[in-house]
């Protein structure tokens, strides 16, 4: 299952590279951790669900000076005041993510939750627990995956803004539209990340 605040049309999974999934869910989470946290909750409890992988994606604030609109991030594990998710085939979706979008940085570390938008010294602050990242839903919609469960779980972001290009700044819409550009072209790398956990273990 694919979870993300905003909406990425169907018809881009389905068209992004071959050998995609027969089997997939895109979910529109909304947009905050309690949003995630209810629609993941909801869609989990489906028949047939069962041990579905979840990957939480859609855009973030870099926290990481030197970070720009478009650059990606990779959870490590995801962390908010409920603790910390563990994610699964970083090493793997990162060599995927390189192949799917070469010569895009990838930033690979601690992605934090937070109930609202962050700015100024509270990226400071955020950075100093170890976090290079931070966005509303991941860790809700990894935390309510692994619930009881021990799915395999993992979160891709795409910067959004950084210290250097915050949101309420102009500029801020031109990277605002890489950034979707960015997340559409790396869908294969979700696909190959996927497919990677139906393979039989050795």
């Amino acid at each position: 299952m694919v979870a993300c605040a905003l909406r990425i049309e169907q018809a881009a999974l389905r068209g992004a590279g071959r050998g995609a999934p027969d089997a997939y869910a895109l979910l529109r989470t909304g947009m905050g951790p309690r949003a995630a946290e209810r629609a993941v909750g909801r869609a989990l409890a489906r028949p047939g669900m069962g041990r579905a992988a979840v990957l939480a994606t859609g855009f973030c604030a870099g926290l990481v000076p030197g970070m720009n609109p478009g650059d990606l991030v990779l959870a490590e594990e995801t962390r908010d005041a409920h603790g910390a998710v563990p994610c699964t085939g970083t090493p793997l979706l990162a060599e995927a993510l390189a192949r799917a979008a070469p010569g895009r940085a990838v930033h690979i570390g601690v992605l934090t939750g937070s109930d609202h938008v962050v700015r100024g010294q509270e990226r400071a602050r955020l950075r100093a627990t170890g976090a290079i990242a931070v966005d509303m839903e991941s860790a809700a919609t990894l935390r309510t995956a692994t619930r009881g469960s021990g799915r395999p779980v993992a979160a891709v972001r795409v910067v959004v803004d950084a210290p250097e290009h915050e949101l309420v700044r102009i500029g801020t819409v031109r990277g605002g539209i890489s950034a979707f550009r960015v997340l559409r072209a790396v869908l294969p790398a979700f696909y190959e990340w996927h497919r990677s956990l139906l393979l039989p273990r050795r």
